[in-house]
């Protein structure tokens, strides 16, 4: 595929990105304004209580603090909320991030694949060429030959001349070692030394992955080859680790 190609797609992969960003960033601006206004209630039910705590009477004062934790469990659900905000807009962008870094890739093998190609053709080339030089000299000494051969017989007492054949020189050449390049060989990505790893491989996420249906796995999340799937299976799947302590049990 040619490099205007990956970027065309690419391209197009990221159309909606910034629109999905900016409704992702409002959302927790929203949030984060919901949240002070709630503090500053709560601040208020506070000075009121400290303030009347004499006057008021145990239902009052019952419903002060039940105001004042109510609009503490809001506080806590929009944190809640503006961190799923966070995990999602973070896993977006690193989903494009991805996709570059396979484009980059696979557009690495196809320039390798054709160097390879192109290398090839030349020296293939060049060893036509060196065959036609070869068999030219056998024929120019062949000739030469023939003409030394003509003189000794026609003229015995005159001067004799020597002929003397150049014998055609070896033509050595290096063959070219390209080593065992295949087009799936890949630069090594960089990776956020701070995002979490998963899986038995012990990677980052990518892809499809499934999660274990114990509580208690340790890993928690697979790639999908690492544990053989193409597909996610019907009902409860425990990973290889946690299936091998089932069946102790």
């Amino acid at each position: 595929m040619a490099a205007g190609m990956y970027l065309e797609h690419y391209l197009d992969s990221i159309e909606n990105l910034p629109f999905e960003l900016q409704r992702n960033f409002n959302l927790m601006r929203d949030l984060d304004q919901r949240t002070e206004d709630l503090k500053g209630q709560i601040d208020s039910l506070a000075k009121e209580y400290t303030a009347n705590a004499r006057t008021l009477s145990s239902e009052q004062k019952l419903s002060i603090l039940r105001q004042i934790q109510q609009s503490y469990s809001k506080c806590k659900e929009f944190g809640d909320d503006k961190v799923q905000l966070a995990m999602q807009t973070y896993e977006m962008v690193d989903k494009h991030i991805r996709r570059l870094d396979t484009d980059l890739a696979r557009f690495e093998a196809d320039l390798k694949e054709k160097q390879i190609e192109s290398t090839d053709y030349d020296s293939t080339s060049s060893k036509g060429k060196k065959g036609d030089t070869r068999q030219k000299e056998k024929k120019i000494a062949k000739t030469r030959s023939k003409v030394k051969s003509s003189d000794e017989d026609g003229s015995p007492k005159s001067a004799q001349k020597k002929v003397k054949l150049l014998q055609p020189g070896e033509f050595n050449s290096s063959s070219a070692n390209f080593g065992n390049v295949h087009p799936s060989d890949v630069l090594d990505m960089p990776v956020d030394p701070n995002e979490p790893t998963y899986c038995l491989c012990h990677q980052v996420s990518y892809g499809e992955m499934i999660g274990c249906d114990n509580t208690d796995c340790s890993i928690e999340w697979f790639h999908f080859a690492c544990v053989g799937l193409t597909t996610k299976p019907r009902g409860k799947w425990y990973c290889p680790r946690c299936s091998q302590d089932r069946k102790r049990k």
